[in-house]
């Protein structure tokens, strides 16, 4: 390895920070853990961990997703960068927060339990370290950005879904009740998602078809699939 020229500079650590959101039972929540380590060692805290010599930062917050819930082709996308001095107490510690959007049945849940980790309502988070808070509300407001241009349900419903299932994650996101007609007529415009043959008779005994999304499906900036 070459001699390092970059004499006379401090030496700042560089990590990742990843808020995981699925959808549950009518809920967008985001997972978190019991940190494991001082300062402030128990309390809840995102997921995360130093990039490697060798890691790109995208790299780095790969490597944390598989280590704690099992997956790798997930969407992945950054949020920001952290970079206040004082954000944490010990070192001087530079972040790079993504998101991520995963299926809730498709995570390895014995994994996030080995780790004690727990699924929290976007809702109703207990209190964070650090700035890992402002972290999932900047995240927050970039998964409503994405979902309000294009098309979102793919990463976060069963592969077959009704239109009710996609109102109501509309709703979890936004935390907003979107009219039931409106969204139907506004989804139905937009020409992408595609029935099948199958209905979901649960809900009542006329049943409500499914829907899924094309394989060949690219997301496009549709102007505003939401509007408030």
């Amino acid at each position: 390895m070459a001699k390092t020229i970059y004499t006379g500079y401090p030496k700042i650590h560089v990590a990742v920070d990843c808020v995981v959101f699925t959808y549950d039972n009518g809920q967008l929540k985001v997972l978190l853990y019991p940190r494991n380590l001082e300062p402030y060692k128990g309390d809840w805290s995102l997921m995360g961990g130093f990039v490697a010599n060798q890691e790109s930062l995208e790299d780095a917050a790969r490597r944390v997703l598989l280590q704690t819930v099992g997956l790798h082709d997930i969407f992945l996308e950054q949020v920001a960068a952290f970079s206040q001095p004082d954000r944490e107490p010990t070192e001087r510690v530079i972040s790079m927060a993504f998101y991520a959007l995963i299926c809730n049945d498709s995570h390895n849940s014995e994994l996030v339990e080995a780790h004690k980790g727990e699924w929290f309502p976007i809702t109703d988070l207990p209190p964070l370290v650090f700035d890992h808070k402002n972290m999932i509300d900047i995240a927050l407001q970039r998964l409503q950005y994405k979902a309000s241009h294009e098309l979102l349900g793919r990463e976060l419903l069963p592969s077959k879904f009704t239109l009710t299932q996609l109102n109501n994650l509309y709703n979890a996101i936004f935390q907003h009740t979107f009219d039931p007609g409106n969204f139907r007529k506004k989804v139905a415009s937009l020409n992408v998602l595609l029935q099948t043959a199958d209905k979901d008779t649960a809900s009542s005994k006329k049943g409500a078809y499914f829907y899924v999304f094309p394989h060949n499906y690219e997301p496009k900036d549709y102007c505003q699939i939401v509007k408030f």
